[in-house]
């Protein structure tokens, strides 16, 4: 056999070499290329989650504007109507903003029928500006017959245009989701292809070949994530300190199937919410922002807890269609002023009430959500200065020693009264006693909202 002349071999590996670049060339702009696309995504349907909130509350503010209207013509104190007037004009105000920022977002995802419907939406709503709450404003001693035969017209037109603007929303965030899905897929089998050939043609590439694929699963993993989990939150309450921590299962995770929540429903009024999904880590994570913004939801509208747990039960079989999945959920509304807390629980046992270092577990009122349709029961529970409402999930009460000795909720209960009385300080203690009881290995996730009061008037929260 003879051998090939020398300068045919020379270009032959000029050749080689520079097919070899070439496919390292395209393997590392298709993960730019990649992240580029994806982080385009992210930032749509961050916008799109943003316009849903902001159409909930643009549902407020409209209900918050008629009931300006009508405070200030049933007053008959003059400083009063100043008042009622003010808060009119501030809460119209905030409402223009609001629908300005969904507009915005309609039109850059072209969404023209929402667009529309949205114009319309709003055109009514000057209308009824300028014919009811306009002339109520000239003669506050009108009667209020008109504003209320008109607020029911109006009511039920609202209600049919925010539930198709949300529908629409809805359709495009899934929209993108699949885009950004069928991306990766598209992405993830031509890179691999292009490895492939890369691993084959040069042994000395294997390495590189290894440390991308490996960059593609953790950006996948990512991705996942990013899409379909939020974070559990909490917003400041007036005489009240507020504390939370989280601990997932899945250490290289933030997240997981337990999530909370405090949503402030007027001045004096806020929702606090604390549920644990079956099952952990970034498959349970999936279900919590629908949990969040369904419950949020649902608390706009209505403010007896128990029915809170029953609209969100039927919500819940009709959306999630795995039967496998169920939720434990404890609900409440707080009145800061009146130091009252009413509240409901769907088979979630791990929440108590701390007066001083006394520990007190608060009752079951129903089964578990996904499960059955049953009715839950509301409680009333009076509050005094210095109590602790302590909201934990079954990672507590489920700790288990290194000999397999649970926590359990007496244990729990006597961890709760022993802790700092500071409520953030108790959350990250809490979290702690269960890293230090399993020895840094956690079997369940664990979430802690923590809420302690004060008579209004004897606490300052700056």
């Amino acid at each position: 056999m003879k051998s090939r002349p020398s300068f045919l071999r020379v270009p032959g590996a000029l050749v080689w070499t520079a097919f070899l670049a070439i496919v390292l060339g395209i393997a590392v702009q298709g993960a730019f290329a990649t992240r580029a696309n994806i982080a385009r995504t992210f930032d749509q349907q961050s916008r799109i989650v943003q316009a849903q909130l902001d159409l909930e509350e643009i549902l407020r503010l409209q209900i918050d504007e008629e009931n300006s209207v009508r405070g200030y013509v049933l007053t008959r104190d003059p400083s009063y109507a100043v008042s009622y007037a003010r808060q009119y004009s501030e809460t119209a105000q905030a409402f223009d903003e609001k629908v300005e920022a969904v507009a915005r977002v309609l039109a850059e995802q072209h969404l023209t029928a929402a667009s529309q419907t949205l114009e319309d939406y709003v055109s009514l709503q000057s209308n009824w500006r300028r014919k009811i709450a306009a002339p109520l404003f000239a003669s506050p001693h009108t009667d209020v017959g008109g504003l209320d035969k008109e607020n029911k017209a109006f009511s039920d037109y609202e209600n049919r245009t925010a539930a198709f603007i949300r529908s629409e929303l809805a359709k495009q965030s899934d929209a993108l989701a699949r885009s950004t899905q069928e991306q990766i897929n598209r992405d993830t089998y031509a890179r691999a292809f292009w490895l492939a050939l890369f691993g084959l043609l040069a042994i000395l590439f294997n390495g590189f070949r290894s440390r991308l694929s490996s960059e593609l699963e953790e950006e996948r993993t990512t991705t996942e994530i990013l899409q379909r989990a939020f974070r559990s939150e909490h917003v400041p309450l007036p005489n009240c300190e507020v504390g939370s921590a989280y601990l997932s299962a899945s250490s290289h995770l933030a997240v997981g199937g337990d999530v909370f929540d405090v949503y402030r429903l007027s001045d004096s009024l806020a929702m606090v919410f604390i549920a644990d999904v079956s099952g952990k880590g970034v498959d349970a994570a999936v279900l919590t922002a629908f949990i969040k913004f369904t419950i949020r939801g649902i608390a706009l509208r209505r403010r007896d807890p128990g029915s809170m747990l029953a609209e969100f039960n039927t919500a819940f079989a009709q959306t999630v269609e795995n039967p496998y999945l169920f939720v434990s959920m404890f609900v409440g509304v707080l009145d800061t002023q009146a130091l009252q807390f009413r509240y409901a629980s769907a088979g979630h046992d791990s929440a108590f009430v701390r007066r001083a270092h006394d520990v007190q577990q608060l009752q079951v009122t129903g089964p578990v959500l996904g499960v059955m349709e049953e009715p839950f029961e509301t409680k009333t529970l009076y509050l005094e200065d210095g109590d602790t409402l302590v909201l934990v999930t079954d990672g507590l009460t489920e700790a288990r020693s290194r000999k397999g000795e649970q926590l359990g909720e007496r244990g729990a209960m006597d961890l709760i009264g022993s802790s700092n009385p500071q409520p953030q300080k108790l959350a990250d203690e809490l979290v702690a006693q269960v890293k230090a009881l399993e020895g840094n290995h956690t079997r369940d996730d664990l979430a802690v909202l923590a809420i302690r009061v004060h008579e209004p008037g004897g606490f300052d929260a700056n």
